[in-house]
């Protein structure tokens, strides 16, 4: 019997090294990539570099103008997650706590939104945005962005509400401290791995964003850095060393940013499924 479990846990532990080798090995030929020459990339298939150099990234630098595209996706993600955990975190404290009527139904309604693809409603939105006027706007991207985190926010925040014992409140409340001085003072510090689950899960996304901004933006200076990304792949030769050099400057804050909150990550999502 304990062969047999050993066999089955040896089983499933070289069946998950597999996979992780195999879900690796594109980010690591982008950063091989990345600190080859062009011919080094284009002829040789070898992970680690031959020749390492740092030249294509100063290239890279140039020609993508990263510091002009690096400030408008930071704008827009930025803009992002503080709406998200202001309207979510307030309307969640609401599902959580208290009661008015259709409360059931319109929580429903939110966690519903989770089975519908957002491609589906890509060209509503965009319609949208050319009549109120902010297509082609970071606006016409922020609200577009808030609104899709609608029903994981609140499903989150909810359920990590929720876990906040109800006498917390009730002292508060006979104390007198008003409701959004609790909601402020209680539920806000308690619940604060929930928040930042919810904006790393908001951030990563808006900063990765490439299909509503190829859409909604034409003007090059309000291109965020995935559409400066794509403007290096137009060309009829593209050099493949310079477009990863790029991709990976792209994905460093993401990685960093997780690296750094992942403990808060991890507790936030504990926290919102016991909840």
């Amino acid at each position: 019997m304990n062969r047999r479990f050993f066999s089955a846990r040896t089983l499933a532990y070289l069946i998950l090294a597999v996979y992780t080798v195999i879900s690796l090995y594109p980010f690591a030929w982008m950063v091989s990539a990345a600190f080859k020459n062009t011919d080094e990339v284009r002829q040789d298939g070898h992970l680690i570099p031959e020749h390492p150099t740092l030249s294509t990234f100063a290239r890279t630098w140039g020609q993508l103008n990263f510091l002009h595209y690096f400030a408008n996706s930071l704008i827009v993600t930025a803009a992002t997650v503080l709406g998200v955990l202001v309207v979510y975190s307030l309307s969640s404290y609401a599902f959580a706590v208290l009661k008015f009527p259709g409360r059931r139904a319109i929580y429903t309604g939110f966690i519903a939104l989770l089975f519908v693809p957002g491609i589906t409603v890509l060209l509503p939105v965009v319609i949208l945005q050319s009549d109120l006027g902010l297509l082609g706007t970071k606006l016409g991207l922020v609200l577009p962005f808030v609104n899709g985190t609608a029903p994981l926010s609140i499903l989150l925040l909810t359920n990590s509400f929720r876990s906040v014992p109800g006498e917390l409140r009730e002292s508060a409340r006979c104390d007198g401290a008003s409701e959004f001085r609790t909601f402020f003072s209680i539920y806000l510090p308690v619940c604060r791995p929930a928040l930042v689950t919810i904006a790393l899960l908001t951030a990563i996304p808006t900063w990765n964003e490439y299909v509503l901004t190829r859409v909604s933006l034409n003007d090059p200076a309000s291109f965020t850095l995935p559409l400066g990304l794509q403007s290096l792949t137009s060309s009829t030769a593209p050099e493949y060393n310079v477009i990863m050099a790029a991709s990976l400057i792209i994905v460093i804050p993401v990685i960093v940013l997780f690296v750094l909150l992942q403990r808060y990550f991890i507790n936030g999502l504990v926290g919102a499924v016991k909840g």
